[in-house]
């Protein structure tokens, strides 16, 4: 064993309260040896695959991005060791990118933002009229519209509506993940569809070229950063936070529950809520696409509620728990649609 391997071994056998005070620079991660490795080379292959001689480099950052320019892509550190897959789906209650999937689609969405980079595609008149320029200022948040026809929908979110370089980028995941009847079927009565064909039509152009511009720059790699994972995890859950008044649930809770005399004997909202707590988020994740921590800032809210209303149930617990899924829903939608989304890719 290396002394490498021998420092790595320390932190995976601390518990999380330990390992929340180790610093990032310190978990000393490769790629090499990573769970990310077969899923990196299944990229290149997709590429490789459709033509293209674009062999983008990867190193461990905090999270995903492809910095402007760079060609390319930095994969967060919790995807990179089991131990730190667990510590993140214990601080944020998912795992973005956790599943093969998962990962391969947002892997797919970077590398249209390397691929961009790498063959300065943004420069075309063409790109721009579709897209949008790329020197359009990134919103603090976006506003998506789920059923515009617009746009892709390739991940959770919209994200093809945050910005003209995710909407390329978006394009070019769908475009590379699937063969053009499945994408020509699926989009064939929407205007996203000439996007689709653009980026079709570009990189038919570009197969076996090299890309002009090769930046092999590695931005906020992992062994550079000295905040300690606690410091990590506190920036991220204020970041995906909800900050609603709680009595802004009232309404709907009354509604759902009672606080009637003849229901005093009834099981409490309070115990319910509690008990189908994992199971509503991830319902409500799944019908969303928002976060699962966002979704649980705003359970804690209504749990809160409940509490403070001494609410029983009214009806059965089958019919409860439907109906608590769509008042949820409802309270995620209106958060999305009044505040928007922080821009995070």
């Amino acid at each position: 064993m290396t002394s490498t391997d021998a420092r790595v071994s320390e932190w995976t056998l601390l518990p999380d309260e330990r390992l929340l005070d180790v610093r990032l620079c310190d978990l000393r991660l490769s790629l090499r040896i990573s769970p990310l490795r077969e899923r990196i080379a299944r990229l290149r292959r997709e590429l490789r695959g459709r033509g293209l001689r674009f062999d983008p480099h990867f190193w461990i950052s905090d999270e995903w991005f492809t910095p402007d320019g760079v060609s390319g892509i930095a994969v967060p550190f919790y995807l990179a060791h089991p131990r730190l897959t667990r510590l993140e789906l214990g601080q944020m209650l998912e795992v973005e990118g956790g599943t093969e999937e998962w990962c391969m689609n947002i892997l797919r969405h970077e590398a249209g933002h390397a691929v961009d980079n790498a063959y300065q595609l943004r420069r075309r008149r063409q790109r721009q009229r579709l897209f949008g320029r790329s020197s359009t200022r990134y919103p603090e948040i976006y506003r998506p519209r789920p059923y515009s026809k617009r746009y892709v929908v390739h991940l959770d979110h919209w994200y093809a509506q945050a910005h003209p370089d995710e909407d390329f980028a978006e394009t070019f995941a769908l475009w590379l993940a699937h063969p053009p009847e499945v994408w020509r079927s699926r989009y064939a009565d929407w205007p996203a569809l000439k996007k689709l064909e653009y980026v079709h039509e570009v990189m038919g152009e570009l197969a076996g070229r090299e890309p002009p511009l090769l930046d092999r720059r590695k931005v906020d790699p992992l062994e550079e950063q000295t905040k300690t994972l606690r410091e990590h995890y506190s920036a991220r859950r204020a970041h995906y936070g909800v900050a609603f008044p709680a009595e802004a649930y009232d309404r709907d809770l009354r509604r759902l529950f009672s606080d009637r005399h003849e229901h005093r004997h009834h099981g409490t909202a309070l115990s319910f809520v509690r008990r189908y707590r994992r199971d509503v988020r991830r319902t409500v994740a799944r019908w969303t696409g928002a976060y699962q921590y966002a979704i649980d800032q705003v359970l804690g809210d209504v749990i809160s509620r409940c509490r403070a209303l001494d609410l029983r149930i009214a009806g059965t617990e089958e019919q409860a728990k439907r109906d608590f899924a769509v008042l949820l829903t409802v309270h995620v939608m209106n958060y999305l649609h009044s505040g928007g989304y922080e821009v995070a890719l």
